[in-house]
């Protein structure tokens, strides 16, 4: 049998880890092959060591990189879109600068709104004067008789008589007839054009399904009234000649603009009338007995008409966050802080504007995932009025119920919430002119009936619904606010971006 040859390898350990031995170093390796193997596995491991920091420092931009969501709650006309648009004013300034040509139509149509709604009360003032009747009729005096137009019927503004009294009976506005004069009369008259205006303009900031503008535009771009707007916004214009016959030698507006469909045009031409009308003491008194509060409303621009009816009309900062846009359903913005605006600039910011209208509360839901913070807007002026959508509900009886939901809602634990009180200057105006707020809530007792001692007390009590309702305690942060104003406003939003910043980074663990 011929002699086994003796190998130069050393036989492997069988207990020896087979990764171990493939990586071993070969038993005949020369100085110099270990010198460029030891070199060659350094240079593999700074390179895998390199990966791996870049895939750390990727996560880490991730997390950097993950927006910043805040959702914005509240019965409607709440002050959310307000609200929203000074977080646009105050951290994306050059966009929102922009943007202001665009918020011309909104703030023409909320002006014409407003001026549509004085109309509809003078209408429905007559029909109760018995003796203007038998005037009008004898001189064959023609006027549009109140229809589904009619004030009572006009729930746009949302404005609302006493808890006491019916906005569909007329009995229960004062017996007593208001004179109208010839010229009161005529100027009614001489206003038409402003009901095909405003049927121009819903047309092109409002789908048709809507009765108020909803966007800043609204694809197509429509130049006639839409034959299936609500009869509020259609009426029959007088010819020129028409109106000059009744003109006791003023001057109508010109008939070009009654057939112009150029909302700017329109409105300018009917400037002085519309003047007129505003500064009307027997309007002033119709509204008055109407319990029609325009000044209370938003997209109030009567204060305003010669500026807002220029031909070079270009909407202020202030007109822009003053203008009446609806929310209807869920509005998604994103945008980025701009350098100018804070040290979180180029964060990604995505903002959620809900509809308040109860049929859209259950709309909130799928929104309350992964949320950093809630803004949650209670109007306290409102605890005289009572919702558009349901007149057995008190505003400001919704808006606490509201913030329990919200407070006791699990899946928003964790989640900060940030309480507005808002429109403390129209509870200021309130409570000065007389209206006693223990009428209208009587916990509230013989508590002084001025807007420091009133507001302290809703702060209290929303602030005692939290520390009740949370599944777990938390920190309250309660602001007394008037969203339209932009100096004190402007402080109050820098405190809670900076809190909603804080608390995102911890998220995210960078802090």
């Amino acid at each position: 049998m011929p002699a086994r040859l003796a190998s130069s390898s050393p036989i492997p350990d069988p207990q020896m880890d087979p990764l171990t031995l493939a990586i071993a170093p070969p038993p005949d390796e020369s100085p110099e092959q270990k010198t460029r193997r030891e070199a060659e596995e350094q240079e593999a491991k700074r390179v895998s060591e390199a990966i791996d920091e870049a895939l750390k420092q990727e996560r880490l931009s991730d997390k950097k990189k993950r927006p910043v969501k805040l959702l914005l709650l509240g019965q409607s006309e709440s002050g959310k879109s307000t609200t929203l648009r000074q977080f646009q004013r105050l951290y994306t300034p050059t966009a929102f600068r922009q943007e202001r040509a665009l918020w011309r139509s909104v703030i023409q149509l909320n002006l014409t709104r407003s001026v549509r709604i004085i109309l509809d009360a003078l209408e429905a003032q007559l029909a109760q004067n018995t003796n203007y009747y038998v005037q009008s009729h004898s001189n064959a005096y023609s006027y549009n008789q109140p229809g589904p137009s009619s004030f009572h019927e006009s729930r746009t503004m949302n404005i609302m008589n006493d808890d006491n009294d019916n906005a569909n009976e007329s009995a229960s506005f004062h017996p007593a007839t208001i004179p109208f004069s010839d010229h009161l009369l005529l100027v009614m008259r001489r206003l038409l054009p402003l009901r095909h205006l405003e049927a121009l303009l819903m047309a092109k900031l409002a789908p048709p399904e809507e009765d108020e503008a909803t966007r800043l535009t609204f694809p197509p771009p429509v130049t006639h009234p839409n034959p299936h707007r609500p009869s509020s916004a259609e009426a029959t214009l007088p010819s020129a000649s028409t109106a000059n016959n009744n003109n006791n030698n003023q001057k109508a507006p010109e008939r070009d603009a009654f057939n112009s469909h150029d909302p700017t045009q329109i409105i300018h031409s009917c400037r002085e009338d519309i003047l007129d009308l505003w500064h009307e003491p027997a309007v002033r008194e119709v509204l008055r007995r109407r319990k029609v509060r325009l000044e209370e409303s938003p997209g109030f621009f009567l204060d305003d008409i010669e500026r807002v009816t220029s031909l070079k009309y270009l909407p202020s900062e202030d007109d822009v966050l003053r203008a009446r846009l609806k929310t209807v359903g869920v509005s998604e913005y994103r945008f980025e802080m701009e350098l100018s605006a804070g040290k979180e600039s180029g964060s990604e910011w995505r903002i959620y504007d809900v509809g308040g209208t109860r049929s859209q509360v259950p709309a909130w839901v799928p929104f309350f995932e992964n949320i950093d913070a809630i803004i949650f807007l209670a109007p306290i002026s409102a605890f005289d009025q009572t919702l558009v959508e349901d007149r057995t509900v008190n505003r400001l009886e919704d808006s606490v119920l509201m913030w329990k939901m919200i407070c006791q809602n699990k899946m928003l634990s964790k989640v900060d919430l940030v309480l507005f009180l808002n429109k403390c200057d129209i509870l200021g105006s309130k409570l000065s002119s007389g209206i006693r707020l223990a009428k209208y809530v009587r916990s509230y007792g013989e508590r002084s009936n001025d807007v420091d001692t009133a507001s302290k007390y809703f702060r209290t009590k929303f602030s005692a619904i939290q520390r009740e309702y949370s599944p777990i305690p938390r920190r309250f942060y309660g602001y007394l606010t008037s969203v339209t104003d932009i100096t004190t406003t402007s402080g109050i939003l820098a405190s809670v971006r900076d809190m909603i910043v804080r608390e995102h980074l911890k998220q995210s663990r960078l802090i």
